[in-house]
């Protein structure tokens, strides 16, 4: 008398491919149960992870399977052309994943730094524009992003808006900058009030507020250099 085979419903739901992923994470989990995520579901007559095991005993493993054909892959029994498709997609990413290199960042060493950073987009503006500019543990701009558009005034410049960004993206410390569409970069009351706000709300959470810079035309203000930090 046949055994009849196990499939993934006969599995205790612990040790199911997905359950194992999302209880222990990725790297926790075999090739095969990897393989049987991307495979989804197994046939009639064979479960998901034996299809998956059967696949890479056919391919001798990863590298194999790494380089195969839809062809090879569709004369495999259990394997249609959607399954195919989905064990190519699976590996061309893992491929250009390997092969991605990170564009370098700008790195922030001195107040002369950041404002080149924002001069040229700033510079001309006809309003003014309120912008971050969030950093790694290296000084590199992980992200920049405009925080709002108008005259600065506490009551819009909140500091949450600054630090929710910076906590979003693990940031460790904050540059701000503004224009003055006058081109005169002397810092107003309100504009030193804003910044130790800034500072002070930033010392709370652990995310330093490097500088503030006023930029004008083709001249800026650092408030770090002024004191005002």
């Amino acid at each position: 008398m046949t055994t009849p085979p196990i499939m993934i419903k006969d599995v205790p739901k612990d040790d199911r491919p997905r359950e194992r992923l999302l209880k222990n994470g990725p790297a926790h989990v075999s090739n095969a149960e990897l393989l049987a995520i991307i495979l989804g579901s197994g046939t009639r007559e064979e479960s998901v992870i034996s299809l998956a095991n059967r696949l890479l005993m056919h391919f001798e493993g990863l590298k194999l399977l790494n380089d195969a054909t839809i062809e090879e892959l569709t004369a495999i029994k259990g394997i249609g052309t959607a399954k195919g498709v989905l064990i190519l997609a699976a590996m061309e990413l893992g491929k250009r994943m390997n092969g991605f290199q990170p564009e370098e960042r700008y790195v922030i060493r001195s107040p002369e730094d950041g404002a080149d950073y924002v001069m040229e987009e700033l510079r001309s503006l006809n309003q003014e524009h309120f912008v971050a500019l969030f950093l790694n543990t290296k000084n590199q701009i992980i992200h920049r992003q405009t925080i709002f558009i108008g005259s600065l005034n506490a009551s819009i410049v909140h500091p949450r808006e600054v630090y929710r960004e910076a906590v979003k993206r693990s940031a460790a410390s904050v540059i701000v900058a503004h224009n003055h569409p006058s081109g005169d970069p002397t810092p107003s009351q309100e504009d030193i009030y804003v910044t130790r706000r800034l500072v002070e709300s930033g010392k709370m959470i652990g995310i330093e507020l490097i500088d503030h810079l006023i930029i004008g035309n083709r001249n800026y203000v650092s408030l770090k250099e002024k004191g005002y930090l």
